[in-house]
C-alpha cells in the first residue's frame, strides 16, 4: 500500500515531480492541481510557487498532447511571474504544435532575450522563420505580433549558467538585435541583402577576400538575420588572419542558427590560431555532435587535442 501523501503544497509538488519523472503525466497534473487548491486554501500569496505549479502542470498537458490547456497554464504562470523561461518555452512548443507559428515565434524570441544560449529556442526560431516565410512570404516579419521587451532584471547572468556549445563570455552584453526594437528589414532590404551576399560569394571565389568583406558588411546593413552571411564573412577574416573578427562573426552566425556547422568549424579554426585550444575543442565537439563523420572537423580535433596535451 502506497504511503499517504502529505497535503502540504511542497509535498504535493514533490509527488507530482516524481510522477512526472515516472512518465505518469496525468497523475502528475492531478497532483499539481491539488497543490494549487491547497495553496488557494491557505490564503497566502505566493506567486512564485503558484507560477511553478502552473508551469509544471502545463508541461504535463504538453506531454499528453493537450496543447490548449498547456497554453492556458503557461499564460497563468507568466501572469504571476513575467518572463519566466520554462513557461515561455512550453507555450512556444504548444503554439508550434497547433501551427500558430507567429505566436510561437514571439515566445521563442522572448526566451532568447532572457537567455540567448537556449538551444530549444534557437532551433525553434529557425523552424518558425522557415515556416513563416513559406506561409506569409518575404514580408512575414511585418505581420507578426510585437515581441515584448524583456527588462534587464529578467535577463540571465552568464556566470551562473553552465558553459555549453553556445557559450557567451561573462562580460558579454545582450545584443540589440534580440530586442523588439530591432529594425525589421523590408522585403526590398532582404532582396538587396541577398544580392550583395551573392556578390560577396563571387568575390570569395576569385580570391578577393577584402572586397568580399565589404560586400558582406553592406549586405548585413540591409538585413542582419542571415546566419550564412556572418559565417561567410568569418571565412574571409580567417584567410586574412583577422582571427578575433572571425570569432565575432561566427558567434553571431551561431546566435542566428545554432546548427551552422561552418560557423562552428571556422570559429574553432580561429580559436586555434589564437591559441585558445579549450574553446576550439568545445566548438569542434559541438560540430561533431551535429555531423559525427565530418572529416575536416575530425582532423582539426586531433590537432587541437595534441595542443591541449
Amino acid at each position: 500500500m502506497a504511503p499517504k501523501l502529505s497535503d502540504s503544497v511542497e509535498g504535493l509538488r514533490a509527488a507530482g515531480n516524481q510522477s512526472f519523472r515516472n512518465g505518469q503525466f496525468a497523475e502528475a497534473a492531478a497532483l499539481y492541481s491539488r497543490a494549487l487548491r491547497e495553496l488557494e486554501a491557505q490564503g497566502s500569496s505566493n506567486p512564485g510557487e503558484e507560477s511553478i505549479l502552473y508551469s509544471n502542470r502545463a508541461v504535463c498537458h504538453l506531454k499528453d498532447g493537450n496543447c490548449k490547456d498547456c497554453i492556458k497554464d503557461c499564460t497563468l504562470a507568466l501572469a504571476l511571474v513575467p518572463f519566466s523561461l520554462k513557461p515561455l518555452l512550453r507555450r512556444a512548443s504548444a503554439y508550434e504544435a497547433l501551427e500558430k507559428y507567429p505566436l510561437a515565434y514571439v515566445d521563442y524570441k522572448t526566451a532568447l532575450q532572457i537567455d540567448d544560449r537556449v538551444t530549444s529556442a534557437l532551433e525553434g526560431i529557425n523552424r518558425m522563420s522557415r515556416a513563416l516565410m513559406d506561409s506569409l512570404g518575404p514580408e512575414w516579419r511585418l505581420k507578426l505580433p510585437l515581441t515584448p521587451l524583456v527588462p534587464v532584471s529578467a535577463q540571465k547572468r552568464w556566470e551562473s549558467l553552465p558553459s555549453e556549445c553556445r557559450r557567451e563570455r561573462a562580460k558579454s552584453k545582450l545584443r540589440e538585435t534580440t530586442t523588439a526594437k530591432s529594425r525589421v528589414p523590408s522585403a526590398g532590404d532582404v532582396e538587396r541583402a541577398r544580392v550583395l551576399k551573392e556578390e560577396g560569394n563571387e568575390l570569395v571565389k576569385k580570391g578577393n577576400h577584402k572586397k568580399a568583406i565589404e560586400k558582406y558588411s553592406e549586405s548585413l546593413s540591409f538585413s542582419d538575420v542571415e546566419s550564412a552571411t556572418y559565417s561567410n564573412r568569418a571565412l574571409c577574416h580567417l584567410v586574412l588572419k583577422q582571427y578575433k573578427e572571425a570569432v565575432k562573426d561566427c558567434t553571431e552566425a551561431l546566435r542566428l542558427d545554432g546548427r551552422n556547422v561552418k560557423a562552428f568549424y571556422r570559429r574553432a579554426q580561429a580559436y586555434k590560431a589564437l591559441k585558445d585550444y579549450k574553446s576550439s575543442f568545445e566548438d569542434i565537439s559541438c560540430l561533431l555532435q551535429l555531423e559525427p563523420r565530418n572529416g575536416p572537423a575530425q582532423k582539426l580535433q586531433q590537432e587541437v587535442n595534441q595542443s591541449l596535451n
